[in-house]
């Protein structure tokens, strides 16, 4: 693999000046003016892979470092020491591996589960890069996590170190969706993307943790309509596949519609969104097709069942490697409700597109390189850069 295309994978592998606060003007989907600041919240993480809440009324932000380490940021204040330190577990080479997805189960209030989803570092070894989805109980008396929790999924990785996925979302449905890259390599050497039955890459699964009995550890379950359980070809935890390396998946919190976004090969990076109450079982169509263009074979593809993007970028101007982000629906930033907000981690530039509707988008010009987007319990948006920082994104 050409060491060009290494570095554009995922956004973990470029360091940029960060700025104080950033103000973009630009046009609102449904045609109103506006602009956008990016005042900085909170800084000094390292190289952080997410930003996301507990849904526990304790209005928390919770900032995931790519180490195996998770801050936690109250009142713009960041707390001392960790609500989560497995270090030891995680295994972070510098590049796409690391802790990469974190969430919290709907009823954290009550019950105190939270997921995560990393790279293994495997006892007594160098590591062998296997990504993990693990089940830890956060304490009671004190705001942190214990042990080392218990695995759902370890999902064999050992032979590349590049497209990991990581994405973790809990689904209006309550159930847990996870997003995994491809296996790694250039062009899919190993042609997960295309299978349904050999291993769970490529891929985004639904399981249900509240049940028991159909995982490799006993841990979870397969909801009932997951679209190829049973007799019907294809492994019981898929949702969807034919993606590459989808650094981000998240559900709208007004519609329910799922947005994917999936890192391209060489040329184009793309955005995907199902409906809400969708059956499953879509073809995204890696890697046959890079976006909506023909990959495998470079020209007269065609792919059954396949499903195009709703967006599509190309590389060129420094693009290369999409971070997806959510739709607003915060209380008080009134201009940005109903859009949907992404990034390219190597140009720093942040779009818009109407969470509905047409895939018209606007464009905004950063200087940051943006590793992830998150929402508050309110639904105010906020997004990390690699550089360290955490960011919200107002109107102006």
């Amino acid at each position: 693999m050409r060491h060009r295309t290494a570095r554009r994978r995922l956004p973990f592998l470029i360091t940029a000046a960060a700025l104080v606060a950033l103000i973009v003007p630009t046009t609102a989907a449904q045609g109103a003016a506006f602009s956008i600041s990016l005042p900085i919240v909170a800084s000094g993480f390292v190289q952080p892979t997410q930003v996301t809440n507990a849904g526990d009324g304790t209005n928390r932000l919770f900032v995931v470092e790519r180490r195996g380490t998770v801050r936690v940021v109250q009142g713009g204040v960041v707390q001392p020491g960790y609500f989560m330190d497995i270090r030891a577990h995680v295994r972070d080479n510098g590049g796409e591996q690391g802790l990469l997805g974190l969430a919290f189960h709907p009823d954290f209030e009550t019950n105190r589960r939270v997921f995560a989803f990393y790279t293994r570092e495997a006892s007594g070894t160098s590591g062998d890069g296997d990504l993990i989805v693990a089940r830890f109980t956060a304490r009671a008396t004190s705001p942190s996590v214990t042990g080392t929790g218990s695995y759902l999924m370890a999902i064999e990785h050992s032979a590349r170190t590049n497209h990991n996925g990581g994405g973790l979302a809990f689904g209006p449905d309550g159930y847990l969706y996870i997003s995994t890259g491809d296996g790694g390599g250039a062009g899919d050497p190993d042609r997960n993307g295309q299978s349904k039955t050999k291993n769970l890459l490529a891929k985004v699964l639904r399981i249900n943790v509240n049940g028991t009995g159909a995982g490799t550890y006993d841990r979870y379950s397969i909801p009932a309509t997951n679209p190829f359980r049973g007799a019907i070809t294809g492994r019981d935890e898929v949702w969807a596949y034919g993606l590459r390396n989808p650094w981000r998946i998240s559900f709208d919190r007004g519609t329910g519609m799922l947005f994917i976004a999936d890192v391209g090969q060489n040329r184009y990076e793309e955005l995907n969104r199902e409906p809400a109450g969708y059956k499953g079982g879509r073809n995204y169509g890696w890697s046959v097709y890079e976006g909506r263009h023909c990959f495998r074979p470079a020209s007269g593809c065609s792919l059954a069942g396949d499903t195009f993007p709703v967006i599509e970028y190309a590389h060129g101007s420094i693009n290369c490697s999409i971070t997806g982000g959510y739709v607003y629906r915060g209380p008080t930033q009134p201009k940005l409700v109903g859009a949907y907000f992404f990034a390219d981690f190597c140009s720093g530039r942040i779009w818009s597109m109407p969470a509905t509707g047409s895939s018209t988008w606007l464009r905004r010009d950063t200087t940051l390189n943006i590793s992830s987007f998150g929402e508050s319990e309110d639904g105010e948006l906020y997004l990390v850069s690699l550089s360290g920082r955490l960011y919200q994104v107002k109107q102006i």
